[in-house]
């Protein structure tokens, strides 16, 4: 008996069916992939409030300060919540190396945002896509007050934001800003250059000083410059603040 072929009528309808099935499927797909992300991400966040709680047992109960500089001949240091930058001045060789919150010690790739593509405002810094809470917890350098927050004036610790999906028009500045002056960055202007990306499907993940992670979906745009698919985590200081 012959073998029956496959007409050319009955591959095209073959083929159609396959190309419908993907049609189906391939939304499904990318949200499933999406899904995967924001959930590595949530990850992500979850690990650097575990290091910055062993930081604060560690440094008499402070939290990390944003960024400082510093000399000790040769080198300049670039100290920072995340990275550090040594700038040798006699060989004009730099170098970065893990940041104060995890005291030179890291996979440093848990602090790229799996779900940011774009370039950090820090030229060398090798990860983005994570901001830090500037405004009430790290302070830092230049800042109204220099000194890190204490973990124990920390009294809503389940709504204090210490980590998020950092992004604002030009990248990803990794100081968090909330919307409104406060004494600690009563000085500083650019909010806007801190704000939260809302890049998980149309969702910002953000981790609160109790050790917990969640995605948010409340952006603020105010009548500020804020970037398309950037925000404020409200429009006041609330998820900020310390009380």
């Amino acid at each position: 008996m012959r073998n029956r072929a496959f007409s050319l009528v009955e591959l095209l309808v073959v083929i159609g069916i396959i190309a419908l099935l993907i049609a189906i499927l391939m939304p499904s797909l990318t949200v499933a992939r999406e899904s995967a992300k924001g959930v590595q991400c949530l990850s992500n966040l979850r690990q650097m409030v575990v290091a910055a709680n062993t930081y604060v047992n560690q440094n008499r109960g402070r939290y990390p300060i944003a960024q400082y500089s510093a000399y000790n001949a040769p080198n300049s240091y670039s100290y920072s919540w995340d990275f550090t930058t040594v700038f040798n001045t006699i060989t004009s060789v730099r170098t970065v190396e893990p940041g104060l919150l995890w005291t030179g010690r890291t996979s440093a790739q848990v602090q790229q945002c799996p779900s940011f593509d774009g370039r950090s405002n820090t030229v060398l810094d090798p990860y983005t896509g994570y901001n830090y809470n500037t405004s009430y917890i790290g302070h830092g350098q230049g800042e109204a007050i220099v000194a890190p927050a204490k973990a124990s004036s920390v009294r809503a610790s389940s709504t204090c934001a210490l980590f998020g999906d950092g992004q604002w028009a030009n990248g990803a500045n990794k100081y968090m800003r909330a919307p409104l002056p406060n004494p600690g960055d009563v000085t500083f202007v650019a909010r806007t250059t801190g704000t939260q990306g809302f890049r998980h499907r149309k969702r910002t993940n953000v981790a609160f000083a109790d050790g917990h992670a969640e995605s948010l979906n409340d952006a603020f745009t105010a009548a500020q410059s804020v970037a398309r698919g950037t925000g404020f985590l409200g429009d006041d200081n609330a998820l900020y603040d310390l009380r």
